[in-house]
Order: C-alpha cells, then structure tokens, then sequence
C-alpha cells in the first residue's frame, strides 16, 4: 500500500505545474521547433527533418500556455498532460532526429541541451528519469517503425560521448536538485513566517477572547442555579411548564454557543502546538474514556450535530499517550467531517475502538463526499487545504505530529461519494507498564480512600465483580444492595461516604440520584455508572459530573469518586478549614470565580490583583496554596514565581497553580522554569480544578 503513495508523491515533487512553467515551455518551444525545422532543413540541410513531429510539437508547445484556463474539472489530468508533452516535444523529437541523422554532431549537442532542459522542467530524479528513458525508447521504436529501412552509420566515439552524457545527467541533476531545495527553503521560510504571524494572532485571539467569554459561561451557570432552585411551588404553579422549558432551551443554547467559541479557540491553539514528547511525557490512557470525554465536551453547533456522533467503546484498551493533544486530535478530525456532513443527508460518524496484538486502532468513519484519490496523499502536509473555507490547512498536519509523537500513526482511506475512514494506530502497551500505572494510581488514591465506607448497588454479577475488583485495593468497606429500596434503607442506617450506583439497577430517573438522596434527608454523594451517554438525556446538568460510562476506566473511576465525596457539602470542611489559598487575576471577575470553586472546599481565601500584590500578602499571611494568572499587568505570573522561587523568604516553596488562557508546549516549558508546579487551561472546569487543588493542599508546607 505505501508504494504507490510514495510515487504519487515523486511524481508530485517532480511536477512543477506554475503558470511561469506554461508560458516559458509554451513560448519558447514553439518558437524553437517551428523556427529550427527551417533552419536545420533548408540552411544546414542536416539528412533528416520531419515537418508533422514539428507541427505537433509547435502546437503542443502553444495549447500548454493556456491549460490554466481549462475547467477546473480537467485539472487533476493536467500534471499527466503535462508530462506528456514535456516527453514528446523533447526526449522524443530530438532523440528521433538525433537516431534519423545518424548521430549528427549538431544533434548529439542538442542531446545534451535537451538533458539539461527535461531536468530543470522535472526536478524529481525517478519522475526525470521516467520521463526521459520513456521518451527515447517512444523515439527508438518510432524510428524502426516508420523508417525499417534506415541503416545507422554512427562514426562518434561512443565511449567518449557517453561520458560527456553521464557527466551531464549527473551535473543537470545536481543544479536541478540545488534549484529544487532553494525553492523548498523559500517555500519553508514562508511556511514558518505564515506559521509565526498566525501563532501570534491565534494567541491574541485567544486572551482577548477567553475572559469574556469565561464570563459569560460563568453568569449562564448561575443563571440555571438561580433558576432550578429559587422558584417555589407557588410561584411554579403560576406559570405555565412551557416557561419554563424555553427558559432551559435558551440556557443550553447559550451554553453551547459558548462552549463552541471556547472550543474554536482551543481547536486553533493546539493546531501551533510543538507536540515533539519524549516518553518521560507520556501516560497511560484509556481510549474509550478520553475518547467519551472528547465527544461529550466537543463545541457543537446544534443537538442535530451532536446527534451525528456513534461512539462505540466495546474494546477498550490503553495506550500510551497525552491527553490535551490526542482530544485536539479528535477535535481537528470532528471539525473536518462535519463540516462536510451538514450537505449530506442521515450525515453520520461513527467512532469505533478495535483491539490488535501488536496495534490498537480508533476508527473516525464518516459517509460524507469522500476524498479524491489525487488529494488524499496530500492531506496531511502543512497549509494544504481544499474544499474547507475558511481552513489553515494545519489541523490534519498537526494530527500526524501527535501520532507520530505517541509511537503511532493516522493513515486515511476514502472513496469518492461514499466515506472516509481516519484510523489513529497506538503500539499495544506491554502488560508490565499497565501494571505499573494502575500500582501508581492505587498508591496515590488510597490514603484518601483507606477506610472509607461505600455502598455498591448493583444487579449484574459481572459488573458488580468488575467493581469490587477495581475498588478493593483503596482499603474501603464495600457494602452491597440488592436493590433501590434495600439502598435507601441501608443508606438511612448507616454512615456511608459515597453511594455508587448501576444504570440497570436502578430505576430511569439514576442520574438525579444525588437529588432523590437529597430530598430523603441523605447526605451521601451518589456517582452513576450509565451504559451511554445519551442515558442522561433530560436529566439536570448539575449532576453529570457524578456520572460513570460504562466500560470503567481505572483513572475515570478513582477521580469521579474522589471529587464527589470532595464536593459533598457535609464533609467539605472535614478537613481543608485550616487551609489558607491565595487567589491572584487582575480581573475581578475571574477571581470571582475561582472563589467560588474553593468556597466547595471550605478554605480560607485571600486575593490580589497581580503579582507584586501576591508578594506583599505572602510577606504578611502564612498561605497553602497560591492559585495565579499567569499573564497579568505589574508583575505577571511568570516573574512572580521566579521571584518566590529565587529568594530566602518563608514561602519560597508555596504550592503554585497557574491558569492561562494558552497552555502549549513552550508555555508549560516555561511555567516549569519559573517553578510553577501544576497549570490549567481557562476557563476552569470544577471537577480538574479540584482534583489539582485537593492534591496540591496536601504538599508539604514551606518551612519558616
């Protein structure tokens, strides 16, 4: 399969197309053949001149200066035409007329002219030698074919001129490889320089943007608290149920458009990111819930566009991978098919995950328009774009670096007017190397967990084996129900930490399981293990953070769990009340907002507007956590962290959490640089923020 990609690409790079190409070849074959036929015939009245070869030619020469003005639809058989006229009007003719006057010395110079010529037109050396073998085998068998007759009577020395021809196809090739490599400097030199303008505007974009719209997310969330809670049953009953189901339509129409800018965003950032990882940067994943989250959290344009989403998990598998790139990997893939779906009726993507003893494969299958086999080599080099408005032509290129960067691949195939198929290639993970990271995972979970009681509520013996196998080594108390109404009961009578739940036992309304326990006067936090997605369909937002997909993920599991028994108001203060964070954002607005994510936590906040201000108050207060802009006016977050890192003073080794809104590779390389431990992308998301938080109050304190 890889051969013939690799020809299309020699007879690419050995296709210069340009119109300057045209017109030079146009204009200076047709007057060369026509005004050379005379005067090779009648002033030098060399033995043999063929006046047709010459017409041919002459036209050939005057048709190829207007190809460009053909129908776009011709265009792809152009480069073929091309190559044909570029063998007949030189190795052909002037080997024929080379052969018919018996190795003339005129035309043993014209040869080597022509060598010359073919290579500057042709810099591939396999397209240039393909071109000019067949050219003079066309011309041979032309000559035996209309001239059986002749007798040749060379009387060069042939040794001697086979040199002169050597040494010309080896110094044509080398100034017509010069010229080829100057022309692939310059053409990537422009390529960076476009590379660098876009970076810099996607970043501005990027920080001008993200604030307000932050703001705008934050406002709709607690638009939709407000709403969901302060509304008595007299005053519900006063309006009519179609109110309030508009109210909900417009705030999750305003949710999604701004997930959608937030995404854009997000989407264009990454297609500039370095993504050169070295295997120190890779982790263990599992495909099917990065691969969920990244469907789920993708910026729709509409529900009808959601809809077009089928996420088969059925074999999940791990591989070794970063997280933020492969989601942007994904992102770049969905961008590109539905933008080509919305034309196609019952448009459709399916995404499939399919084990392999030495590769593991995620499959992104669309039935759109398909790709044609001309451009399908192409896609994924830099700036390539076509049929896309609008498109940079970085996002498929992008996608290639990250595999490549994962020890994988993405290869395409795709038939025109019936599907394309994206498949990312992941080398199977060594078993020892699975093990080692689910050891990892216990050993970091379990003294949170150790001790704890949690209350199983599952039917299914498999499933219920599943979990207690997964649960086990945390060193929790693990008790069981048979049912809904067994659950409740033991909730009622005993003291449990968390409450974990199977979609199949229990009853359709399971996902506002935490409010049913609410409204029974239970304060346990319940997390639910649903088959899909789509399972949540209709039921309150505010309680998908407490939900599971099922096939379980080990990292999924342990996290979910975690931040639920966190955010459960009855234990919040249990233990982080003694804790003081330091909240710095030149906006009042973003403060705002982290505040009210540590408020969950029950600590004691304090707060500055930039860093020369973070500095004073860790003179004054003993803080536990500074939580900090990384770009702010006075004193950013880069060079407060350098300063805190470089001096004696008592908190020089404070934890630090820095926010931005661009985290690529040479951000992060500088936030480790400056001494700024963990990093988030804004706007923050609950769950990741407090997993960082709750993690990062645990590091041991500055000494004094």
């Amino acid at each position: 399969m890889k051969e013939p990609i690799h020809i299309k690409e020699y007879f690419r790079e050995g296709t210069l197309v340009s119109r300057s190409n045209t017109l030079v070849a146009g204009i200076l074959g047709a007057s060369a053949h026509f005004f050379f036929y005379f005067v090779f015939k009648y002033g030098f009245h060399l033995p043999y001149e063929n006046f047709w070869l010459r017409l041919i030619a002459t036209l050939m020469c005057i048709s190829v200066m207007f190809m460009h003005k053909l129908p776009d639809s011709f265009r792809p058989y152009f480069p073929y035409l091309w190559h044909f006229f570029l063998i007949f009007v030189l190795p052909f003719i002037f080997t024929v007329n080379l052969i018919m006057n018996n190795f003339h010395e005129l035309w043993l110079y014209w040869e080597i002219f022509m060598i010359f010529t073919l290579m500057m037109f042709v810099p591939n050396w396999l397209i240039f030698l393909f071109d000019f073998l067949v050219g003079i085998a066309a011309a041979i068998l032309f000559s035996v074919l209309f001239y059986p007759d002749f007798q040749l009577h060379p009387d060069f020395n042939i040794p001697l001129y086979s040199i002169v021809v050597g040494f010309s196809l080896f110094a044509g090739y080398i100034f017509s490889f010069s010229n080829w490599k100057s022309l692939k400097d310059l053409e990537q030199k422009k390529a960076e320089e476009k590379y660098r303008a876009l970076e810099a505007l996607a970043g501005s974009i990027a920080h001008e943007m993200r604030n307000p719209l932050t703001q705008i997310q934050h406002n709709i969330e607690e638009i939709q608290i407000q709403f969901n809670h302060s509304l008595s049953e007299s005053d519900s009953a006063l309006l009519p149920e179609s109110f309030f189901a508009t109210v909900n339509k417009r705030i999750k129409n305003a949710q999604m458009a701004v997930n959608r800018g937030l995404h854009v965003i997000t989407m264009t950032l990454g297609n500039f990111r370095n993504t050169d990882l070295s295997q120190n940067n890779l982790s263990c994943i599992s495909a099917s819930t990065i691969t969920r989250k990244a469907v789920e959290e993708y910026g729709y344009a509409s529900e009808a566009e959601k809809m077009m989403i089928v996420f088969e998990p059925e074999e999940d598998f791990i591989f070794l991978g970063e997280e933020d790139n492969y989601i942007l990997v994904l992102y770049n893939l969905l961008v590109n098919a539905l933008q080509f779906l919305h034309s196609v009726p019952e448009g459709r993507i399916v995404i499939s995950l399919k084990k392999g003893q030495t590769v593991n494969t995620i499959f992104v299958r669309d039935n759109g328009p398909g790709i044609s086999p001309e451009i399908l080599p192409r896609i994924f080099e830099p700036f390539f774009t076509v049929g896309k408005k609008g498109g940079t032509g970085l996002g498929l290129a992008f996608c290639k670096r990250v595999m490549q960067s994962f020890n994988g691949d993405i290869t395409c195939k795709s038939e025109k007017g019936k599907y394309t198929e994206f498949a990312l290639e992941f080398p199977v993970v060594a078993p020892e190397v699975i093990q080692d990271y689910e050891s990892s995972l216990y050993a970091e979970y379990t003294p949170f967990f150790a001790g704890k009681k949690i209350l199983l509520a599952c039917n299914q013996p498999d499933r219920l084996a599943t979990m207690r196998m997964m649960l086990a080594p945390l060193k929790v108390e693990l008790h069981e129900a048979g049912n809904e109404n067994d659950a409740f009961e033991k909730l009622l009578a005993k003291n449990y930490d968390l409450f974990l739940a199977d979609s199949d036992q229990a009853n359709p309304g399971t996902p506002d399981m935490a409010e049913k326990l609410k409204a029974m006067g239970i304060a346990v936090p319940a997390v639910t293990c649903l088959n899909s997605p789509q399972s949540m369909l209709g039921h309150n937002s505010q309680t998908s953070n407490n939900v599971l997909f099922m096939p379980l993920a080990l990292h999924d599991l342990l996290n979910t769990l975690k931040i639920a028994i966190i955010t459960n108001h009855s234990i919040r203060k249990e233990s982080s009340d003694t804790k003081t964070v330091l909240v710095v954002d030149d906006l009042d607005f973003n403060r705002k907002v982290i505040k009210s994510m540590l408020n969950k936590l029950g600590v004691r906040i304090l707060e500055g507007s930039n860093g020369l201000e973070a500095l004073k108050i860790l003179e004054k207060e003993r803080c536990d956590l500074l939580i900090m802009d990384m770009r702010m006016p006075v004193l950013d977050g880069f060079e407060t962290a350098k300063q805190i890192r470089a001096g004696n003073s008592h908190f020089r080794n404070i934890p630090i959490l820095g926010l931005s809104g661009n985290l690529d590779n040479s951000t992060m390389k500088i936030t480790q640089e400056c001494g700024i431990n963990e990093s988030l992308m804004k706007p923050v998301k609950l769950k990741p923020f407090l997993q960082k938080v709750t993690a990062m109050l645990k590091i041991s304190q500055p000494s004094d």
